[in-house]
């Protein structure tokens, strides 16, 4: 059958909701190992990540047993859904890749001072204590702090990464709304085809 047809919809709407579950269980694939090789220790960082992994694989379960089963209701559902996806993954995507290096600054300094766990592991991984000053007195997880070794400040070593984090991460939103969108095309085009092997009469 030509793409366009009932067959050719319901793979494609298999396929990308297969594309969906892979990615989901990477993140929380990605999630547990940053725990398990003492990468990340911040639960609320992990938590984030696998809500986030669980909510996409329940949105793939959804969209697959809808497009085989051509079920209306899941169908309608998976699409309302994924739209709402769409919509907040776009302009998240979009702001992240219009901020500008002092908002990125400000950004990260108030991800600094709301998640302390997050900012040992910066500064253990990164060998850096406080976010734009380091004051002795205070506790930092660095190897320079223990010795007698000079610390830096952790904002000039994250401000060269934060950039190409954010367009990396602004990118890929971008690109996994655009699938998103074509998901919810997808969607609404196979709900309103017949399906060949039933009732001619039939409007499933």
């Amino acid at each position: 059958m030509v793409c366009g047809g009932f067959s050719c919809s319901k793979n494609c709407l298999c396929a990308l909701n297969l594309l969906y579950t892979l990615v989901s269980l990477l993140l929380i694939g990605i999630a547990a190992w940053g725990i398990g090789f003492g990468l990340i220790s911040s639960l609320r960082v992990v938590g984030v990540v696998i809500a986030v992994g669980i909510f996409l694989f329940l949105i793939a379960l959804v969209g697959l047993i809808g497009a085989v089963k051509h079920h209306q209701v899941l169908l309608f559902f998976y699409m309302i859904i994924l739209l709402l996806v769409f919509i907040v993954q776009f302009s998240v995507s979009c702001a992240c890749l219009a901020l500008n290096r002092e908002q990125q600054g400000q950004l990260l300094e108030v991800g600094w001072n709301n998640t302390a766990s997050a900012r040992n592991d910066i500064q253990r991984n990164l060998n850096c204590c406080g976010f734009r000053s380091y004051n002795p007195n205070d506790t930092c997880p660095a190897s320079c702090a223990k010795s007698t070794q000079k610390c830096s400040s952790c904002a000039p070593i994250i401000g060269e990464y934060a950039g190409e984090v954010l367009r990396f991460v602004g990118g890929i939103g971008l690109f996994f709304s655009f699938t998103e969108i074509l998901g919810v095309w997808l969607t609404y085009r196979y709900r309103n085809q017949k399906d060949p092997r039933a009732n001619p009469s039939a409007f499933l």
